[in-house]
Parts: C-alpha cells; sequence; structure tokens
C-alpha cells in the first residue's frame, strides 16, 4: 500500500468517526426532543381538561345566574318597561297634536 492510499485510509477513518459522533449527537437530541415532545403533549392534555372544566363551570354559573331572577327583579322589570310604553304613549300624542304641518 502506498502512503497516498495509507493517508486516503486514514481520512476515510477519520472521516467515518466524525460521522458517528455527529450521528449519537443528533440521535441523543432526538431522543431528548421526543422526551419534550411527549411532556408538551402531555401539559396540553391537561389544559385542554382544565378548559372543557371551565367550561362547564362557565355554562352552569350562567344557568345558575338566570335562575337567580327573582320576583323582585322580574317586578322590577314590568315597571321599566310600563314607563317606556307610557314616555312613547307621550311622544306619539305629542306627535299628533304637532300635526302634520311639521
Amino acid at each position: 500500500m502506498t502512503a497516498e492510499e495509507e493517508k486516503t485510509i486514514r481520512l476515510l477513518e477519520t472521516r467515518t468517526r466524525q460521522l458517528i459522533l455527529k450521528f449519537m449527537q443528533l440521535k441523543e437530541e432526538n431522543e431528548e426532543l421526543l422526551n419534550e415532545l411527549v411532556k408538551k403533549d402531555t401539559e396540553l392534555q391537561e389544559v385542554k381538561k382544565q378548559v372543557q372544566l371551565l367550561e362547564a363551570n362557565y355554562s352552569n354559573l350562567k344557568m345558575a345566574k338566570m335562575l337567580e331572577i327573582g320576583d323582585t327583579d322580574i317586578a322590577a322589570a314590568k315597571l321599566r318597561i310600563s314607563r317606556l310604553v307610557r314616555d312613547v304613549d307621550k311622544c306619539i300624542a305629542l306627535l299628533k297634536a304637532m300635526g302634520p304641518e311639521s
């Protein structure tokens, strides 16, 4: 074997070792990233469960608030509507009194 061939073989061996080292580094990084992905997926599932629970609680709270309306609230609403109707009636009467000339 000539010196040039030996040099080429050593260069090939060196580059092969470098490739193996790089492969091992990338393989380790890939495993770390996969572990992180699994962790993030787990966190995401937990957050989704929390969102569902909060949405259910919010719906229940809205329903309870709607059922909480008592007789006093209904009476106050009726009174307010009556006042509004009287105001509208007064406006209509004023418009009629002004006549068609305006």
